[in-house]
């Protein structure tokens, strides 16, 4: 026999092995599917317990995974750099439903921010739903002299490079919040990252910022106490929970919209029945008064998209925020 004639046979046959052998993989993630979950599963929160909106509602919809999965769903706070320290450990967990992700909208700004993240959101993550999404607000300490928007717009111009705004860390969505308030007015702020959204409240109250625009989740009950200041909504239109504050749109910054969500994703290549079983465990949770009740109460929207519809969103919003960035003059580091 001919060595072509061999060479030929030898690669039929190792093609064969390999069709067989991936039938034989696929058999097996379907049966392991099937039984899932046999064992406690691990929820990355990529923020530090507290204040992060994540932790909060990770937290509350994994004491509703472990009653309707029958396992213990165990969080996980895997904090620093923005999230993506979190974020890179789950992309490269096996995909068998065992290590799960909250995030947010940091998820599609983040990939603006670092020159060298060890992975692709779009490549390595399956986006499971949407849980919930929030408004954002512009905070001020109280020490800053404006008690509306205008006024804070004025200020900020006549003290060029004098104010600060913080943030949970570079590329969170607060971090291009301030950057995008910055090109869209013209005013001169210095951005100070913390390590997670706990710390930057902190230094808010502390008056070591002086701005920060963030959800009501964890931030607008100090201001009801008094200690901080809202002075306006970053969406175009009003919202239920605040009637009377106006937005940023309306104060002089036209255009001006920046909404956050918060999403469940998996390793890409999980099984789709754990997938779709993530969602539906998802979907009935947000249905409890308990849910509902506390989300309300965070000042969040419940969701609950399917994957099918999550997917293409975080698409389409890794491209919003590359673009946002170019324009902003964002460059990674």
């Amino acid at each position: 026999m001919g060595l072509w004639k061999l060479a030929v046979r030898m690669s039929m046959l190792l093609t064969c092995l390999l069709v067989q052998s991936l039938a034989a993989t696929a058999v097996a993630q379907e049966r392991s599917a099937a039984t899932w979950p046999t064992h406690p599963v691990r929820l990355v929160v990529p923020f530090p317990p507290g204040a992060s909106p994540n932790d909060i509602i990770g937290r509350l919809i994994a004491r509703q995974w472990s009653e309707g999965l029958g396992q213990q769903v165990v969080v996980d706070n895997r904090a620093g750099a923005g999230g993506t320290i979190g974020t890179e450990q789950v992309t490269k967990s096996n995909p068998d439903g065992y290590t799960l992700l909250i995030s947010s909208t940091t998820i599609t700004t983040s990939p603006n921010l670092y020159k060298s993240l060890g992975y692709d959101v779009a490549r390595d993550l399956q986006p499971i739903t949407m849980v919930a999404a929030a408004p954002m607000l512009l905070y001020v300490h109280p020490s800053v002299p404006a008690k509306t928007a205008k006024e804070f717009l004025a200020y900020a111009k006549s003290k060029p490079g004098e104010l600060n705004f913080g943030s949970g860390g570079n590329g969170t969505v607060p971090h291009f919040a301030g950057e995008m308030l910055k090109s869209m007015t013209g005013i001169q702020m210095q951005h100070v990252p913390y390590k997670g959204g706990s710390p930057a409240v902190a230094a808010l109250l502390a008056g070591e910022v002086k701005v920060f625009i963030d959800t009501p989740t964890a931030t607008l009950g100090f201001a009801k106490q008094g200690k901080l200041r809202v002075l306006a909504v970053a969406e175009k239109k009003r919202i239920a929970l605040l009637p009377d504050l106006p937005t940023l749109d309306e104060s002089g910054v036209p255009g001006f919209e920046m909404r956050i969500w918060y999403g469940f994703f998996a390793p890409a290549k999980t099984p789709q029945a754990i997938v779709a079983r993530l969602h539906a465990e998802t979907v009935k949770a947000l249905g409890t008064e308990e849910v509902k009740s506390r989300l309300t109460t965070l000042g969040t929207e419940a969701v609950g998209n399917p994957p099918e519809v999550f997917q293409p969103l975080v698409r389409s919003e890794l491209e919003r925020w590359r673009k946002v960035a170019r324009e902003a003059g964002i460059k990674p580091e």
